[in-house]
């Protein structure tokens, strides 16, 4: 059971679910890579930046294995770390906006950075979100739907107002 999990509420529950891209691992793999080339030439070097690249793996896999990004019906969710431990958890009527940014590079692997934005002058930024519009997306849409759930049961409109386009006479 992750942290998420862990922290829902009573009759909370989880919609969405992101997590950290696999581009993380793309420095390691290539150091590992350099080590096999290097290796046909100068075997001991080659090994040692194999060894080096092997190595290089662990940090983001545990960056990947400990980071959490969720939204319930209530609330987002994000944790990051192991030992020093980052958490964000705002209510859905909390959040301003959520904005995504995602370079070239992140529109053809789909990956990009997301920052939250709420009350209080919260915000919060995280890196290599594997997709980040759709994280956005179920943000979103929770929103509405708490809005018009919130809506419903004060017994307003579930909309805005709707305008007549014929002139009244």
């Amino acid at each position: 059971m992750g942290y998420i999990e862990s922290s829902l509420l009573p009759g909370e529950t989880l919609v969405a679910r992101a997590r950290l891209h696999r581009i993380i691992f793309v420095r390691p793999a290539l150091v590992f890579l350099l080590g096999g080339v290097v290796t046909y030439f100068e075997p001991i070097a080659g090994a040692i930046v194999g060894v080096v690249g092997i190595l290089m793996v662990i940090p983001p896999f545990i960056k990947r294995a400990s980071s959490e990004f969720g939204v319930t019906t209530r609330r987002v969710v994000i944790k990051v770390g192991v030992v020093q431990r980052k958490t964000l958890e705002l209510l859905l009527q909390q959040i301003e906006a959520i904005s995504v940014d995602q370079s070239i590079m992140g529109r053809l692997f789909d990956y990009g950075t997301i920052t939250v934005m709420g009350t209080g002058g919260v915000r919060e930024t995280f890196n290599d979100i594997a997709r980040p519009l759709e994280f956005r997306r179920s943000v979103q849409s929770q929103s509405v739907d708490k809005d018009e759930e919130d809506r419903s049961r004060r017994g307003g409109p579930s909309g805005p107002p709707v305008r007549s386009s014929s002139p009244e006479q």
